[in-house]
């Protein structure tokens, strides 16, 4: 696992690039990577900090505060005096449903992750214009105008768990068990790329988010099921493009 040169400088702390991130957001994508190139499982032993270190050609350092961000997003469990080893919580366990290999940075993965969140969430808006409840109604509704107020205050992360609970939300108005699980699951592999860097704050196209959600809402609202399932559609398209552009600036500037 070579670093370019490029890479390898901003890994090791050296040198700077117009778009330069932190070291440890880097490490943990390439430590991501490892888990699935080696097909580790939940519960299996990774090498230590240092023997990571000397992998990544970066310093312990580096390492330890990459391995503290995989903890949080539960890909990682350090355990004192025993080590690191590949999670075995609700977090590694949806990654390895799906087969183990989810890159966060990868765009190919982020598309196809993408398509899949496609199809899902339109079959889920579709079904909550028909079979929504007035309190599973008030609670996307609730969500919607917390997303607005997240972005109009400029707060990242109350936008964002608005944001989760809005998707949540119409999934469970679906009153399909399976979509459900499958919405929460796929938004769960989005948000590994969103903790390590690459949504960490508002985009070009998050105001275009906001009235998308109420489009979504008022559809669903209003009992006019394809009308949902096409906003929908046109939110994750739209989502998908912003970040296609981010990912592409953030690994080849």
């Amino acid at each position: 696992m070579k670093d370019t040169p490029a890479v390898a400088a901003v890994a090791n702390g050296g040198g700077e690039r117009r778009d330069y991130r932190p070291g440890y957001e880097i490490v943990a994508e390439r430590i991501l990577e490892f888990i699935a190139e080696a097909r580790l499982v939940p519960g299996d032993r990774m090498p230590t900090e240092n023997d990571l270190a000397q992998q990544l050609d970066t310093s312990r350092a580096v390492v330890r505060e990459a391995v503290k961000i995989l903890s949080a997003l539960g890909r990682i469990r350090a355990h004192k005096g025993r080590g690191l080893f590949v999670a075995d919580d609700e977090g590694m366990l949806v990654a390895g449903r799906w087969g183990g290999f989810f890159r966060p940075v990868d765009l190919d993965h982020v598309l196809m992750l993408f398509e899949f969140r496609r199809v899902q969430e339109m079959a889920a808006s579709r079904l909550a214009a028909t079979r929504a409840t007035p309190a599973e109604l008030r609670t996307i509704e609730v969500a919607m105008q917390q997303c607005r107020h997240g972005f109009a205050r400029g707060e990242v992360d109350v936008f964002n768990q608005a944001d989760d609970d809005f998707h949540a939300a119409v999934a469970t108005a679906s009153h399909n068990t399976f979509l459900g699980s499958a919405v929460r699951d796929a938004r769960r592999l989005q948000r590994q790329s969103s903790a390590i860097g690459i949504h960490d704050s508002f985009g070009e196209g998050t105001a275009a988010a906001v009235e998308e959600h109420d489009a979504i809402y008022r559809a669903i609202r209003d009992g006019r099921p394809e009308e949902a399932a096409e906003a929908t559609a046109v939110h994750l398209d739209r989502t998908l493009e912003d970040y296609r552009r981010e990912i592409q600036r953030r690994l080849f500037g």
